[in-house]
């Protein structure tokens, strides 16, 4: 089984499956597809991150997010509040392909060029775009426009494009057969020695030598903690998956009574906001450490502030920003979690010149320009991150949820929601995708620091639960019925029934799909 954003994921997924691929093979092909259904979420100049379970138990992490340029030190942005959101200065080295690659060598059965040559083909011949699509490339159409390549591929005509215009990008076609031929050449190559020239040419002090140090991933052990008899799997630092495991070891106990009562909504939100205090307290791409550890104190710390209403102050969460998940399952009982983006929508909205490769802005996003912080910007250190991952096992070992979700700093929110849903509730993937959704704002993006405290929630929770969230100190902010954002992905394992469960997010137009 697989599950996605849209429907030309998924089938590329399914299709590597009929064929008798392993969930590797279907996550690769997918993740190629997913750079032409959802341009503005995701790209090869984008990070991705995955975690892999093997049928003998084994999980593995791959990280694929890439350094700032080595003169991007903190006297050259001293005058700088923050770095500027789009343009060559917010670009990192892309991670996303070094992470594919080395995910490919554990575990894939058929070469790229195999993999990724539908994508290519698609990419050649043009996808009709969904209204998702066609909205995205609305609503930043005057920036797109500034790029010659980005006008070719995603404005035909000079002009945005509406549901169904067919999108072709034959040069990044041709990037693709490249990259699955020889997915080094990003980082050492051709295609890294075009990608450095023209970003130096705008300004942006990379040296060459970063590209190269990024494009080895190397497998890592994940982060692990036990909830309610589970075992919970996180992708480790620079993303924020502690912050999911932390929610979790502060809420077990208290949540599984009522779902989405008042209780449980305060529960889940206190211990987000403890959270995102934490990760701006202390967190950098060099600390590994997790605030809370699974120390008895800390979390009894944690518990009581959230019962007695003693919540922390913003630091500065921004649920949106575009990212795209995706997750495989095959019979013998292998599981791919895979998630990958450009930071915001369409991401430094610049491609490297000839190739139609859209550059992320993750050093924008993620980099603090605070003296002293863990996460200052500085030469070989990665920012934080917003991408996480996640899929748990039972008692047993036994393979029970993959999923993940994106959305900016809403995703370690919507992933600690979606686990107390299908462990505390014992949903259906469906059911755990659909629920309603709330958020804490602000959390940790670089320009959202200081801003006020809100609790964005959909107003599906019901007039009650706010009227008690509101009594409990939370300010709300209603974002209608389905308007909080995310695109959820889940699978279930059923041991009794002997079958695959498939959920996909009804706010964007995926579907998941068996076989």
């Amino acid at each position: 089984m697989v599950a996605a954003s849209h429907p030309a994921v998924s089938l590329a997924g399914i299709s590597a499956l009929e064929s008798g691929g392993t969930a590797v093979d279907a996550a690769l092909a997918m993740a190629a597809v997913a750079w032409l259904a959802l341009p503005g979420q995701c790209g090869i100049g984008g990070d991705a991150f995955a975690l892999l379970h093997e049928p003998d138990g084994t999980v593995t992490a791959f990280s694929g997010s890439g350094y700032g340029p080595d003169g991007g030190t903190p006297e050259r942005y001293a005058r700088l509040r923050h770095l500027p959101r789009y343009g060559a200065l917010s670009v990192t080295v892309p991670g996303a392909i070094a992470a594919l690659t080395a995910l490919h060598e554990a575990g894939a059965t058929r070469a790229l060029t195999d993999l990724w040559e539908p994508a290519a083909a698609l990419a050649a011949r043009g996808l009709p775009c969904t209204q998702r699509t066609a909205d995205d490339i609305h609503c930043h159409a005057t920036r797109l426009a500034a790029d010659p390549q980005l006008v070719t591929g995603l404005l035909p005509g000079g002009t945005s494009p509406v549901l169904g215009t067919r999108l072709t990008q034959p040069a990044l076609a041709e990037s693709i057969r490249q990259l699955a031929a020889a997915p080094a050449s990003l980082y050492t190559g051709v295609l890294a020695e075009r990608a450095v020239e023209y970003l130096a040419g705008l300004g942006a002090p990379f040296s060459g030598a970063e590209w190269s140090a990024t494009g080895t991933v190397l497998p890592e052990q994940p982060l692990t903690r036990e909830y309610r008899g589970h075992f919970v799997y996180q992708t480790p630092i620079p993303t924020p998956g502690w912050m999911v495991l932390d929610q979790l070891s502060v809420c077990e106990g208290e949540l599984g009574a009522a779902a989405l009562s008042a209780h449980e909504v305060h529960w889940l939100a206190g211990a987000a906001r403890i959270a995102f205090a934490d990760r701006y307290a202390r967190a950098g791409s060099e600390n590994r450490g997790w605030l809370h550890g699974g120390q008895p104190s800390a979390i009894k710390a944690a518990r009581t502030r959230i019962r007695d209403r003693a919540l922390p102050g913003p630091a500065g969460a921004r649920p949106d920003g575009d990212t795209t998940s995706m997750v495989a399952v095959d019979r013998e009982g292998r599981a791919v979690s895979l998630i990958q983006s450009l930071a915001f929508t369409f991401g430094a909205g610049i491609a490297i010149p000839g190739t139609g490769i859209v550059l992320n802005n993750r050093l924008a996003r993620g980099a603090y320009l605070i003296p002293g912080h863990p996460n200052q910007v500085r030469p070989r250190r990665k920012p934080l991150h917003t991408l996480n991952t996640w899929l748990v096992t039972d008692e047993h070992g036994r393979l029970r949820h993959v999923g993940n979700t994106p959305g900016g700093d809403g995703q370690v929110q919507w992933n600690a929601q979606l686990l107390s849903h299908l462990i505390d509730h014992e949903a259906g993937p469906q059911t755990a995708v659909d629920a309603p959704r709330f958020s804490v704002f602000p959390g940790s993006d670089a320009e959202d620091l200081g801003a006020p405290p809100q609790l964005r929630a959909e107003d599906r929770l019901g007039a009650a639960v706010f009227t008690s969230l509101h009594a409990d100190g939370h300010t709300i902010v209603p974002v209608g019925d389905w308007g909080a954002g995310g695109s959820a992905q889940v699978i279930t394992i059923d041991h009794a029934l002997g079958c695959f469960l498939g959920g996909s997010d009804s706010r964007q137009e995926g579907v998941a799909l068996g076989v």
